[in-house]
């Protein structure tokens, strides 16, 4: 391990990160930061943008030279117990250093964002409708794994079981940049609970991931583009559910992107929730297009379409998820349905990131 020795201080540029976040703290002291706030936004989010970096290189830091002085000792007075403690301390901050490393990856303008998550279902009636409900249940075992908080902000029951679309809100560090690698299509192949006759089914479930976007952030909505329709809320919710049209489905007229949201308890709360869903589609597909349009004249080793198929998931006659892209696979099958995807996106991010 080199973290002893600052040797990934130059992977992660920290010198001159540690001193562009002194100079935003110095700047935040100052009595007129808040005279222009649009400024003073910007000042915040780059800061805390780059303490994401260093602080947590700086705790591995000093986690390690912890260990690096301790060890020694405890192996002189054959102390085995402290001796393998500080072993296994060293194994996790190792493989919280290769973490790190991959987050060095995530330097796309949104990477560092909240993000939205919806499923759909596709092709295979009730079984792609309860395949959503699958992979919205591996997407927030995920989130919990990672500590991140997931709100679910609209979803539409399927007619007979499981939910034809769900979309859900991810908070927490670079989830955009993470989520990112699950956009595409997932095909699930198995044997299905709803068919009598036990045959092995096909279904397919599309997901896309958009990056929240915050207010510092300008997105012009013309009325003019948009048609806004109310329908009632379906599901557990409180009185107003079924009573009052208090859902919200707003369509965007230029480009064809529709959100919903029935989450919040009032047709105000939903619209809101709606437009803002709206404003980080469209200044995503905005970015998306400015960084193709710069990955075109450089050169781009490979192209990941939206809606190609991404992953496999088999549960008959064997157990394997497969990644069509990087072609990373695991055969614990039911550890990937617990959330267990961070080496699926892990070599997506090293590939393609």
């Amino acid at each position: 391990m080199t973290i002893g020795s600052c040797t990934c201080g130059g992977i992660f540029d920290l010198a001159s990160k540690e001193a562009r976040v002194k100079e935003l703290e110095a700047l935040m002291e100052q009595q007129n930061f808040w005279d222009n706030q649009e400024s003073a936004q910007k000042a915040i989010s780059e800061c805390n943008t780059l303490r994401a970096w260093t602080t947590p290189y700086n705790t591995l830091k000093r986690r390690f030279t912890d260990v690096k002085a301790l060890l020694p000792e405890a192996i002189e007075i054959n102390d085995q117990e402290l001796a393998s403690q500080l072993i296994d301390e060293l194994n996790q901050i190792d493989k919280e250093l290769s973490d790190l490393e991959i987050r060095k990856m995530l330097s796309g303008e949104l990477d560092i964002k909240n993000c939205y998550i919806s499923i759909n279902a596709g092709a295979g009636g009730t079984e792609a409708c309860d395949w959503v409900n699958m992979l919205s249940r591996m997407y927030q075992r995920w989130a919990n794994k990672r500590q991140w908080s997931l709100e679910v902000i609209d979803t539409v029951e399927g007619d007979v079981a499981g939910i034809k679309s769900i979309t859900m809100k991810l908070t927490g560090e670079f989830a955009y940049g993470y989520a990112k690698a699950e956009k595409g299509v997932h095909r699930l192949v198995r044997i299905s609970p709803f068919d009598s006759n036990a045959k092995r089914h096909t279904s397919f479930a599309s997901v896309d991931v958009s990056p929240e976007i915050t207010d510092d952030i300008i997105i012009e909505i013309r009325p003019d583009d948009i048609r806004v329709d109310t329908y009632r809320s379906s599901g557990a919710g409180g009185q107003h559910v079924n009573k009052t049209d208090s859902a919200v489905r707003i369509t965007h007229l230029p480009s064809g992107i529709v959100v919903a949201s029935q989450g919040q308890r009032s047709q105000i709360q939903n619209k809101e929730t709606c437009l803002k869903m709206l404003r980080s589609k469209l200044y995503e597909q905005e970015v998306i297009e400015r960084e193709n349009s710069l990955k075109a004249l450089q050169g781009e080793k490979k192209d990941i379409a939206w809606g190609s198929q991404i992953r496999n998931y088999v549960f008959q006659p064997y157990t394997l998820v497969k990644d069509a892209r990087t072609k990373f696979e695991s055969g614990n099958i039911q550890a990937v349905m617990d959330g267990d995807i961070d080496d699926f996106i892990n070599a997506y991010l090293k590939e393609f990131g």
